[in-house]
């Protein structure tokens, strides 16, 4: 037993002092020895146990680039040799793939060798086997500290393990496509990532996608395909977020991505239009919510194509997208008009796109709502009301524009589209459309901008009788949000001045208000207005507008002692006293109005 235990303490010491790779090299040589001595799967299974373990503590030493070069040298000279035994090939292959890939991000020489590696065990082991290695690897390696080096070998790999696959193709892709997505993710999040190389690593994937595609017939070709659509649409929401700088400087790259939307039958207007994509989602996914989940920007990319496609043509690439049609299209038929803007929100609404895409987006609406009219938008023989949340969420999605654009010119772009959207819509769907974003809107300013706007509509030329009953009935709930919030209380002044000037005088017009058609008026005299009742006369009087002079008097009298120096309390004074204007004609009107019920 003494001798025993002496050989033992030499042995360790022999492992301690010897290099890194003559220390992997005794390892690896163990490994392959286990089944000739007899050792069995239990102790080849120890072994390659024991030298990832020394593989991961080597990976936690930055300082040891050289050695790790002869490593991962010593790793690729054992695993390409002919005389290899494929048991112990399967075994080294569920870990070293995983292990190795920690090296990539030390140097270019190490990301050499770990790609080579992991090559040479897609070429040695089982398709099926290794894609789902890889997508362990890879979904181990999202949690690194360099997820885009890590990676950047197992997606080299896997886009080599696709084509080898033999059979149930799309069963296996749709497994490792959303495995694959999540890490290119991960990778556009990194601060210094490099758009090019990002890109290459995504087109990789899409061309082996294609080539499994182009083997394949009938049903199961037609599912790999509608799968690489898919694909090809969640990479552009994800490049086009990890830009930094200009977007044209990446026209070029996206551009490659044209082929194959055409390759999988995908037009832009259908992409804009939602049309493909749910042609894709009923292709691939069927009921699998799980599936869906793993794509959730996959409205976002579709849209984004279609801007990429303009961006492309303004500095004059090439592209098969036949925009000019496009747009003849949506401006002559409003169901597509409505469609596109429930994709294009996903654009404005978004917080980690550069505003170039936000710009070329309001563009786009302006160009695809020129020469619509509220009439046309008022055709009663289509029915929007299937179509209104996702245009009010477009809406919401506009207005944040308005308030946040870096620059005036895309602000007057904004409002101009916002006023163009709404009057495509249906009025009576548009009246309420409004309600929904001014009960909504947390910001006094757009507040008054939507009272405005509900204002212009109820003056529409166009507007029939029925509309003007209903819009009449909202004014009275519209106006109350603002003079007497729910939160209790009168508003508060000067911070709500502007929502509460817009009150005013949405209410004062709706006192005064005498639809031009005559059929109008005799709908708003049939159904006695809302606004005229005696009831609503006299609350608006009591509660609203009594109340709010006294406010209205004593901010007049507290910025009055203030000193008017300020440019910013000039202004408060201003506002203040145009609001107490107009209050006190709506007193006036609304004591007259009284006066004719008595």
């Amino acid at each position: 037993m003494a001798s025993s235990t002496v050989g033992s303490s030499e042995f360790e010491e022999t492992i301690v002092t010897a290099s890194p790779s003559r220390r992997v090299r005794e390892l690896l040589a163990l490994c392959f020895s286990s089944g000739e001595v007899g050792g069995g799967f239990k102790d080849l299974e120890s072994l390659v146990k024991e030298l990832v373990s020394y593989l991961n503590c080597l990976s936690e030493n930055d300082e040891l680039e050289n050695d790790v070069i002869e490593v991962l040298d010593e790793i690729l000279k054992v695993v390409s040799s002919p005389q290899v035994d494929q048991e112990v090939i399967d075994e080294l292959s569920f870990q070293l793939p995983k292990v190795t890939s920690k090296f990539a991000d030390l140097s270019s020489r190490c990301l050499q060798l770990v790609e080579e590696i992991v090559d040479r065990f897609v070429e040695a082991c089982n398709p099926r086997d290794m894609l789902s290695i890889l997508c362990e690897a890879l979904d181990a390696a999202r949690c690194s500290l360099s997820p885009s080096s890590c990676s950047t070998p197992l997606l080299h790999g896997l886009s080599k393990v696709f084509i080898s696959i033999q059979r149930r193709h799309f069963e296996q892709l749709k497994v490792a496509v959303p495995v694959v997505l999540n890490a290119l993710k991960d990778i556009s999040l990194e601060k210094d990532v490099q758009v090019e190389d990002l890109f290459d690593k995504a087109v990789g994937i899409a061309f082996s996608i294609r080539d499994v595609s182009s083997k394949l017939k009938n049903e199961e070709e037609v599912k790999v395909r509608c799968l690489l659509g898919f694909y090809v649409i969640q990479i552009t929401a994800i490049l086009s977020v990890s830009i930094r700088d200009k977007a044209v400087s990446c026209v070029p790259l996206v551009m490659q991505l044209e082929p194959f939307l055409t390759y999988c039958g995908l037009t832009h207007l259908g992409l804009i239009t939602g049309s493909d994509t749910e042609k894709l989602l009923s292709t691939v996914a069927g009921d699998d919510d799980d599936f869906v989940n793993s794509f959730p920007d996959i409205k976002l990319g579709a849209s984004l194509l279609l801007i990429w496609a303009k961006i492309s043509q303004e500095v004059g690439e090439a592209t098969n997208a036949a925009l000019g049609s496009d747009v003849d299209e949506l401006q002559s038929n409003p169901v597509k008009r409505w469609q596109a803007y429930g994709i294009l929100k996903y654009i404005l609404s978004s917080g980690d796109l550069l505003w170039a895409f936000k710009r070329h987006t309001i563009e786009f609406l302006l160009d695809i709502t020129k020469g619509v009219s509220s009439t046309q938008g008022n055709d009663e023989k289509i029915d929007c009301s299937h179509y209104t949340p996702s245009i009010y969420a477009a809406l919401q999605a506009v207005t944040l524009v308005i308030m946040y654009a870096p620059d005036a010119d895309l602000r007057k772009k904004t409002f101009e589209a916002l006023k163009r959207i709404l009057s495509d819509i249906p009025a009576p769907q548009r009246f309420h459309v409004l309600r929904a974003l001014v009960t909504n809107s947390q910001s006094s300013p757009m507040t008054a901008i939507l009272l405005g706007l509900f204002k212009d509509s109820m003056s529409s030329s166009s507007l029939q009788g029925t509309d003007c009953a209903a819009a009449d009935m909202l004014v009275i709930e519209l106006v109350e949000l603002v003079l007497r919030p729910p939160k209790g209380g009168p508003p508060l002044l000067p911070d709500q001045s502007d929502a509460v000037l817009a009150a005013l005088n949405l209410y004062r017009f709706a006192l005064l208000f005498n639809p031009g058609e005559n059929e109008a008026r005799k709908e708003r005299s049939r159904v006695s207005s809302e606004v005229l009742s005696k009831k609503n006369l006299e609350k608006a009087y009591k509660e609203w507008l009594l109340p709010l002079r006294t406010v209205v008097s004593c901010s007049i009298a507290e910025n009055a002692k203030e000193d008017h120096g300020h440019e910013s309390s000039f202004d408060s004074v201003c506002l203040l006293n145009l609001i107490e204007s107009v209050l006190y004609r709506c007193i006036e009107l609304v004591e007259e109005k009284l006066t004719s019920h008595v």
